[in-house]
């Protein structure tokens, strides 16, 4: 009987049961709105995270930078410390830059039949990719590399493996290793699509993508210069790689002739391509998902900040450079079309 006095019915209420916080899901960055995006190679010298400052400043929306020196061997890990990455993350959220694009060493070649020369490449590529990771890069852009005298089978073989290799151990998350189409000089791999999309094939596992630069693919035969060489240009990299899988277009005139298979960039309007060319690539509609990235040189003050503005006028906008920490300021459109900025730049010429 006592017991009874002590008994309590317990009824169950399922809002008294524990539900953990719903996973959020992953934001959208700023700069996948859907707008065009112009951006430009800046210096990592002194402050790695004063080149987000640098491509503002010029006017720029997205960048490319190195993620360490181009031409020497990383000494050690050479990874980049988290304090630094942090704040680069969290500067480049701030101004609103992207998509980041990270650019590998020169010196890396992972087609190469020396086992010093590929060990050291598939290492090197390694540290890439975790300094990449690191800063939070969208893209990761490298030179398929010379089989230096071997076969264009086994070149493209070692590449692929040195890919895999290099990608081991690491989870790649939103960053896309983007293969770079090369001007054919010498034994380099790259200047045909075909080779491209073998080394693609070759790695169904890893998220690969294609960069596309306009001065390589000039120099390597392909008549961009013309709107039907652009159109059949646009064609072969569909029928090839996919224009589905080409994500930067590195903008660059070309100093030397169409099919010259030699890779000398030059400041756009200025070189071999053209104006009018240019208006036409960054305006296709096959092309619109794409970042254009210069890669121009500097050959007075002035010119990186030229080249931006150059971009922006063809693609109908006007985006005049600012200071450190302000914004770039769009003025408003003009809805110039890239045929009649090619016809006014004729003008100007032939008044000279």
């Amino acid at each position: 009987m006592a017991e009874e006095n002590y008994r309590t019915d317990l009824t169950y209420d399922a809002a008294d049961e524990y539900r953990p916080e719903p996973i959020p899901p992953p934001e959208i960055a700023a700069w996948k709105d859907g707008s065009i995006r112009i951006g430009i190679h800046t210096s990592i010298a002194g402050d790695i995270a004063g080149a987000l400052d640098i491509a503002h400043g010029l006017g720029a929306n997205a960048l490319q930078i190195f993620s360490s020196s181009p031409r020497m061997w990383g000494h050690g890990s050479s990874r980049i410390a988290e304090t630094d990455a942090a704040r680069f993350r969290q500067r480049r959220v701030g101004l609103q830059l992207g998509p980041l694009v990270i650019h590998g060493n020169y010196l890396i070649n992972l087609a190469s039949p020396s086992p010093v020369l590929r060990t050291r490449s598939v290492q090197g590529f390694h540290q890439e990719i975790v300094r990449a990771l690191a800063l939070g890069a969208d893209y990761l852009v490298i030179h398929p590399g010379s089989g230096l005298g071997t076969s264009v089978d086994s070149a493209i073989a070692a590449v692929a493996q040195g890919l895999r290799q290099a990608a081991r151990g690491l989870k790649l998350g939103e960053l896309r290793i983007l293969l770079e189409n090369t001007a054919g000089q010498g034994s380099t791999l790259g200047s045909r699509f075909e080779e491209l999309k073998a080394i693609l094939d070759a790695c169904p596992d890893l998220p690969l993508g294609v960069c596309v630069d306009t001065a390589h693919t000039f120099a390597a035969g392909w008549s961009i210069d013309t709107e039907a060489g652009l159109e059949g240009t646009l064609r072969d990299i569909d029928r090839t790689v996919g224009l589905d899988r080409v994500a930067v277009v590195h903008v660059n005139d070309s100093k030397t002739p169409l099919g010259s298979r030699v890779d000398r960039h030059e400041h756009i309007g200025k070189g071999k391509i053209g104006l009018q060319a240019f208006g036409r690539i960054l305006n296709h509609p096959l092309l619109a998902k794409c970042a254009f990235i210069l890669e121009t040189p500097i050959d007075k003050p002035g010119d990186d900040k030229r080249n931006v503005a150059t971009l922006w006028r063809l693609t109908g906008r006007v985006v005049r450079a600012t200071g450190p920490g302000m914004k770039p300021r769009p003025t408003k459109s003009h809805k110039v079309r890239a045929s009649k900025a090619g016809v006014r730049q004729k003008t100007r010429s032939r008044g000279k």
